[in-house]
C-alpha cells in the first residue's frame, strides 16, 4: 500500500514502436510536478421535443479524445535518454568510451517521426491505492532547461498524447542511483564553434526548444482519435542568459548583431579518469534580440540577455548526455 498522498505517486515511460501503442513503462522518472491529463470533447444532441425542458443525458455523446499537459523535474545524472531522443528525434545508441563504464549520448536536432512514449501516471488515492493513467502517444512538442544561482538544473518538457486508457496494470517503480546536475557545475562558453571561451559573471541561464507540430489530426474511421503529429513548422529556439555585468562581450554582440556559438555545460562526478558526468546543450548559432544593461538603483547592473538559436549552415543543435546508461 503507498503513501496517500502525491508522496505516493510514480511516472513510468517507456518508447513506442507504433505510434499510440501501450508499451509497459521500463523506466521511471523522479518528477517534481505534472498536470498531464485526458481532454474530451462532447456533443450534446439538441433536437426540440414537445415540452422536454433539458438535454436528455442518453444523447450526449464523446466524438473526440486526447490528452496533454507538462512534466518537470530536474535533470538527473541517470535515466534522461529516452525523453531527449523523443524531443531531438535521433535515434541513439549510447556510446562506450573507451573501456570504461562511462556511456556518451549525442542527441542531434532531427525530424521526431516515429518518436514518441507511453507515460504511466500512478495517482494515489487517500487510501493508499494507487490508480493508474496511460498515456499512449506522448510526443514532446517543447523542452525548457533552466539553471540559476543556487539551484539545480530543471527540465519542463510539454506533452501532446494520443488518448489515455486505465486497464493496463501499474508498473512497479524502481529508480537507480543517481544525482542531480546543479549550479556549481555549470559553465557557459561563447565564440566561434569548437573553440568557444568560457564567459565570466553568468548567474541563470534558460534554453527553450519548441517543435511545432499539427496536433489536431483527427480523422474519420479512426474512433475519435487522432493520427501521429507530423512537424508542421520551424524549430524554434530560444534562450536567456542573466549575469552581472563584467565585461561587454555578450552587449557587443547584441549591438553588432553577430552570431556566436554557445556551449552551456555541466561537468558532474567523474565515472573513470577523464570521464564525467555531463550534460551538455550545443547552439551552433545564437544571435541576441535583446540585452539592455540598465541602472535600475545602487545595485550591480544586471542584464538579461535574451536570444534566438539559429543553423549556422554546418553543424547540427545537439545535446550530449555522458553517463553511466549502457542503453536508453
Amino acid at each position: 500500500m503507498a503513501i496517500g498522498s502525491g508522496l505516493g505517486a510514480q511516472i513510468g515511460i517507456a518508447a513506442e514502436t507504433t505510434y499510440g501503442t501501450y508499451v509497459a513503462p521500463t523506466k521511471f522518472v523522479e518528477f517534481t510536478k505534472e498536470s498531464i491529463v485526458l481532454k474530451k470533447t462532447t456533443a450534446q444532441s439538441a433536437g426540440i421535443a414537445a415540452g422536454r425542458l433539458l438535454p436528455l443525458s442518453s444523447r450526449r455523446v464523446v466524438t473526440q479524445r486526447q490528452a496533454a499537459g507538462s512534466l518537470d523535474m530536474e535533470v538527473t545524472t541517470k535515466g534522461m535518454g529516452i525523453l531527449l531522443q523523443t524531443l531531438m528525434g535521433t535515434t541513439v545508441t549510447p556510446v562506450q568510451q573507451a573501456e570504461t563504464d562511462a556511456y556518451l549520448q549525442t542527441h542531434l536536432l532531427v525530424d521526431t517521426a516515429g518518436k514518441s512514449l507511453t507515460i504511466q501516471k500512478g495517482v494515489p488515492l487517500t487510501t493508499g491505492t494507487v490508480t493508474r493513467k496511460n498515456f499512449t502517444g506522448c510526443k514532446i512538442v517543447s523542452a525548457e532547461f533552466s539553471c540559476e544561482v543556487g539551484g539545480m538544473l530543471t527540465a519542463s518538457f510539454e506533452i501532446d498524447s494520443k488518448d489515455c486508457e486505465e486497464t493496463s496494470v501499474l508498473a512497479t517503480a524502481s529508480y537507480p542511483t543517481m544525482a542531480p546536475f546543479h549550479f556549481m557545475q555549470m559553465s557557459l562558453k561563447t565564440g566561434a564553434y569548437g573553440t568557444e571561451v568560457a564567459r565570466d559573471g553568468i548567474r541563470k541561464v534558460s534554453i527553450k526548444i519548441e517543435r511545432p507540430m499539427a496536433v489536431e489530426r483527427f480523422y474519420a474511421g479512426a474512433s475519435g482519435l487522432k493520427a501521429e503529429p507530423i512537424s508542421n513548422d520551424q524549430v524554434k529556439i530560444t534562450g536567456s542568459i542573466e549575469m552581472d555585468y563584467v565585461d561587454t562581450v555578450l552587449d557587443n554582440l547584441h549591438t553588432s548583431d553577430a552570431a556566436t556559438s554557445l556551449v552551456w555545460d555541466f561537468m558532474g562526478a567523474e565515472i573513470e579518469p577523464t570521464y564525467n558526468e555531463r550534460f551538455t546543450v550545443k547552439l551552433p548559432a545564437i544571435r541576441f534580440d535583446e540585452a539592455p544593461p540598465s541602472v535600475e538603483g545602487f545595485d550591480v547592473v544586471k542584464p538579461t540577455l535574451s536570444f534566438t538559436g539559429l543553423y549556422d549552415g554546418t553543424n547540427p543543435l545537439a545535446i550530449e548526455y555522458m553517463s553511466t546508461d549502457a542503453t536508453l
